[in-house]
């Protein structure tokens, strides 16, 4: 299984395609950046959220460099549970460079400010703003996954997935909505993160990410088996 997260990193990065959300990540996160300064735990919520559709987007892009017919040999050398392991692994270490890039964006161009005597420390704000990336990195995989293509099929029912899923997790994150665990917590994790939270919270909200990402990718590995 180890070679098989090798090769599909290496594939990732050798085609040049892991440059494409890498800059689709700096774009956005400059955007964001430019109009101002804010609290720690404020910019990294808002940046957690923007990445969360550029890390499944990435996890599309990765899943799909692999040719058909090799994802079926891995499939027959290693077994259908590792080899759709392997690819989710792959997925979940390609997302830390992402994440460690709008981690550090922020100090480079001024996008932090420094918290005043009634704002949260500013440890607290940062430990949340990586909490928050690292939470959503879960369920970013698993939407990347549902979209790629050995389970979608073709390329437009794959993009139809994604964004569908980018908006389902934006809309149903709303505070009106009267079932927002129907979606990942995007936006709640966003919210926890601004102005500090409790510890309470943070673990619902946690079990909440952790919960939807582990449905979605047992949707995936199943859709996966029925596909040759």
């Amino acid at each position: 299984m180890t070679a098989l997260v090798r090769m599909r990193l290496a594939g990732f990065l050798q085609t040049g395609r892991a440059a494409a959300p890498l800059l689709a990540a700096l774009v956005v996160l400059s955007i964001l950046y430019g109009g101002g300064q804010a609290q720690a735990g404020e910019a990294y919520g808002v940046s957690a959220a923007i990445l969360f559709a550029v890390l499944a987007w990435q996890t599309k892009i990765l899943l799909d460099v692999e040719p058909d017919v090799q994802r079926r040999l891995g499939r027959v050398a290693v077994g259908a549970t590792r080899e759709t392991a392997a690819g989710l692994v792959a997925a979940l270490l390609a997302g830390l460079p992402v994440i460690l890039v709008a981690l550090i964006l922020p100090w480079l161009v001024g996008g932090v400010t420094t918290p005043g005597p009634e704002d949260p420390p500013l440890t607290e704000g940062v430990a949340l703003g990586v909490w928050a990336h690292l939470l959503l990195l879960l369920p970013a995989v698993g939407l990347g996954a549902l979209a790629s293509r050995a389970v979608s099929g073709q390329a437009a029912r794959g993009l139809a997935i994604l964004v569908g899923g980018v908006v389902m997790a934006i809309v149903l994150g709303l505070k009106s909505f009267p079932v927002p665990w129907l979606a990942p917590p995007l936006m709640t994790a966003a919210r926890d993160t601004v102005g500090g939270t409790d510890l309470a919270h943070v673990l619902v909200t946690t079990a909440w990410g952790v919960l939807w990402a582990v449905a979605a990718v047992a949707g995936y590995a199943h859709l996966r088996r029925d596909r040759p």
